[in-house]
C-alpha cells in the first residue's frame, strides 16, 4: 500500500470530512475488477448448474450439468485463494473489516431515508470506499457464507472418501441441503447488491467504478499532495 493510503487509515470518518477533497481517482486495481467479475460470472453459472442439478430445469442434461458446476467451482475456489492472498499482501483487507461508526446511520438510510429523498451519510474514503453496512455485509460473506459453500461442497464432492461411515447417506443429504441454502443466500445478496447499486444514481453509473476502476472519492489533503506528486496516474481529474 502507498503512504497515500496508509495516511487515512484507522480514520472513523463516515459522513463528511471537512477538510477533504473529492477527486476521481483510480480505487480498484486491475486484479480486483477481474477478480470482481469472474466471481460474479462464476455464482451464476454455479446456480444455473445447480438449479439443473435439483431438476428445476432441464436446458442442460444432469451429466452435463454436474461437468460444469464442479469445474466452475474448483476454478472459483482457486481465486479465492489468490483474492485472498492478494488482499492480506496488499492490506486491502482492510476495507472489509466491519466497523460500528456509522453503522446505524447508513443502515437507517436504506431502510428509511433513501425512500425520502436524504442524501446518502457516508463519504467515500480512499481507504474506506465501502460504507460501515456493506463492510459488515462483505465481511460475513467472506468469512461465513463462502467458507460454507466451498466447505459443504468439497465435503460433497469427496463423498466417495467417506460414504462407508455410519449415517453416510442422511450426512450426505444433511451437507447437500446446506450447502444449497446457502447458495440461495449468494444469489439473494447479488440480487440485492444490484439492486443497491441503483439506489442515488444509475444502474450504469453504479457499475461504472468497477469497469473502469476509477471513482469519486474523498482524499485528506494529504492524500491528494501526495498522489500528485508520486501518483498523478491515478488521477482523472
Amino acid at each position: 500500500m502507498t503512504d497515500a493510503t496508509n495516511a487515512h487509515d484507522g480514520d472513523p470518518q463516515v459522513e463528511t470530512c471537512p477538510d477533504c477533497a473529492e477527486r476521481t481517482v483510480l480505487v480498484y486495481p486491475k486484479f480486483e475488477r477481474l477478480w470482481h467479475w469472474s466471481q460474479a460470472a462464476s455464482i451464476m453459472a454455479l446456480f444455473f448448474t445447480g438449479l439443473a442439478m435439483n431438476g428445476i430445469h432441464d436446458l442442460i442434461s444432469f451429466e452435463m450439468a454436474v461437468k460444469i458446476h464442479t469445474l466452475v467451482a474448483l476454478a472459483l475456489l482457486l481465486l479465492w485463494v489468490f483474492a485472498t492472498f492478494w488482499l492480506f499482501t496488499t492490506g486491502t483487507y482492510k476495507v472489509f473489516l466491519p466497523r460500528m461508526f456509522g453503522l446505524l446511520k447508513v443502515a437507517r438510510y436504506y431502510a428509511y431515508g433513501v425512500f425520502k429523498g436524504e442524501h446518502h451519510p457516508y463519504q467515500k474514503s480512499l481507504t474506506q470506499r465501502l460504507n460501515p453496512l456493506q463492510a459488515l455485509a462483505y465481511s460475513a460473506l467472506k468469512t461465513v457464507i463462502f467458507p460454507m459453500v466451498w466447505g459443504t461442497g468439497l465435503v460433497y464432492l469427496t463423498y466417495n472418501f467417506w460414504e462407508t461411515l455410519p449415517n453416510a447417506p442422511f450426512w450426505l443429504e444433511v451437507v447437500a441441503n446446506l450447502h444449497l441454502a446457502v447458495a440461495y443466500f449468494v444469489v439473494g445478496f447479488v440480487i440485492l447488491h444490484i439492486y443497491l447499486l441503483t439506489i442515488g444514481h444509475s444502474f450504469r453509473e453504479g457499475v461504472r467504478p468497477m469497469v473502469v476502476g476509477t471513482e469519486k472519492v474523498a482524499l485528506t489533503p494529504e492524500q491528494e499532495a501526495y498522489i500528485e506528486r508520486h501518483e498523478r496516474w491515478r488521477l482523472v481529474d
